[in-house]
């Protein structure tokens, strides 16, 4: 009998481990996909009055975030031969897969006062099994979209084996007005667009927020004062601080460590760029780096031992490694052209980075000894990468040419397929994904 596993394996997968019956599928992603894995998510039943609505909501959120991903493909409601009136009753198997339906999705929805609870149930259609029983998360109305953000990545792991990414943030850079006289401000939306929220006001300029590991706070630059000073913004409060440096510098480029309590950054004095980190708590700095080179963009390790950046030292821009101490540092990018922004991935094996070469910006990834570069993205400006709290997308700001040219963020898989715009109210740039939410 045909099982999801053995579907799913010659679409681009490789099963990592065989089902059980009664498991969990464990399959691991180790290229792209060439057909989509077809799936069916019947509306939720409401299971009181209230719930309606929120049940046919639910159920078309927790399909875009599947369908998003590039790796699903929904059946659309029209093909349905039978339907689910009853979340407890038995499933008709044999009239999903007269439509093909590898995996079918369903849930039930119920609504008292403020309160939601979401159930529901995943299954294999050929093998016949229920990937898991007794799914359900509970929360507010007002949360409806994380609880199906929390429903999609449930399904996505337990038919991937990977970590799910939907219910997560991403604070940016909202941007309005023309080229030469551009208006920015902070904002923070879901990793879909949706629940744009707005940090900081237009009255200043803001660059590279960066959001803490466990995502209640934002480093960002701002030039206020008129010249570049880093703050820390808790995002729930709305509340910042300044994270002074030595006075007289230009401090830029923050990011956290992974413990969240130090931050690496830049420093231009003297017409020199060096990184720095600093403790948060004591104001207390470590020069990482000293050379004539401008060195900036830094990034951490997972596990907090080294520090990706970039720097000029050998006479063109390039990424260099270097222990999160300072020291000797290791230079791993050597293709054509220059390299900058690099970000570790939050699974330690890659690095992404954006390159320019022969008048185009590439949004690409590579291993930490720069070996095996993959180039996945195009145009005449991409920059900035982000990283996924799995480690399998990216999103990076992508601006078109002219003088009315507009800054808009996009998202691409690891294999560099599945290119998609990340809708936002206004122009977007420098983004920062933040882990999944508590």
């Amino acid at each position: 009998m045909k099982c999801l596993a053995a579907a799913v394996a010659i679409f681009g997968f490789q099963a990592a481990a065989a089902m059980a019956q009664q498991g969990p599928l464990r399959i691991e992603i180790t290229e792209g996909v060439i057909e989509p894995l077809p799936f069916a998510v019947p509306s939720f039943q409401p299971e009181s009055a209230e719930a309606g609505q929120m049940a046919n909501d639910l159920a078309r959120v927790v399909s875009d975030d599947l369908t998003g991903t590039g790796l699903f493909r929904e059946i659309p409601a029209s093909a349905f031969i039978s339907t689910v009136s009853d979340f407890n009753a038995p499933v008709q198997y044999a009239d999903w897969k007269a439509i093909n339906a590898q995996a079918l999705v369903t849930g039930a929805v119920n609504v008292q006062g403020n309160n939601l609870t979401v159930k529901f149930r995943l299954y294999d259609v050929f093998s016949g099994a229920e990937l898991g029983s007794g799914l359900q998360f509970s929360g507010t109305t007002a949360g409806w979209r994380r609880m199906a953000h929390k429903v999609a990545d449930t399904v996505y792991s337990r038919i991937t084996g990977e970590g799910g990414y939907f219910d997560s943030r991403v604070v940016f850079v909202s941007e309005t007005g023309p080229k030469d006289a551009r208006k920015k401000r902070l904002a923070v939306m879901d990793y879909d667009g949706a629940n744009v929220q707005y940090l900081t006001d237009s009255g200043s300029i803001v660059l590279a927020p960066r959001f803490s590991p466990t995502g209640d706070r934002v480093l960002y630059t701002s030039y206020e004062t008129g010249f570049p000073r880093i703050y820390v913004l808790d995002v729930g409060s709305v509340q910042r601080r300044v994270l002074e440096s030595a006075d007289g510098t230009m401090s830029f480029a923050p990011r956290f460590s992974p413990s969240g309590q130090t931050v690496v950054f830049s420093i231009s004095q003297g017409g020199n760029t060096d990184i720095y980190s600093m403790d948060i708590a004591s104001g207390q700095s470590v020069r990482l780096t000293n050379t004539p080179a401008i060195e900036t963009a830094p990034s951490y390790s997972p596990d907090g031992g080294r520090v990706v950046f970039e720097s000029d030292r050998s006479g063109t821009q390039q990424l260099y490694i270097m222990p999160a101490t300072g020291g000797e540092a290791t230079r791993i990018s050597f293709g054509e052209g220059r390299y900058g922004t690099p970000v570790w991935s939050p699974r330690g094996d890659l690095i992404a980075f954006t390159k320019q070469n022969k008048g185009r910006f590439h949004i690409g990834v590579m291993r930490t000894d720069g070996s095996e570069e993959r180039l996945l993205t195009a145009s005449f400006l991409d920059e900035g990468p982000t990283w996924a709290p799995n480690g399998r997308v990216l999103m990076f700001a992508r601006e078109t040419q002219g003088a009315s040219g507009s800054s808009t963020l996009y998202s691409v898989d690891v294999s560099g397929r599945n290119l998609r715009p990340v809708r936002t109210p206004e122009g977007g740039s420098d983004p920062s994904w933040s882990p999944l939410q508590k």
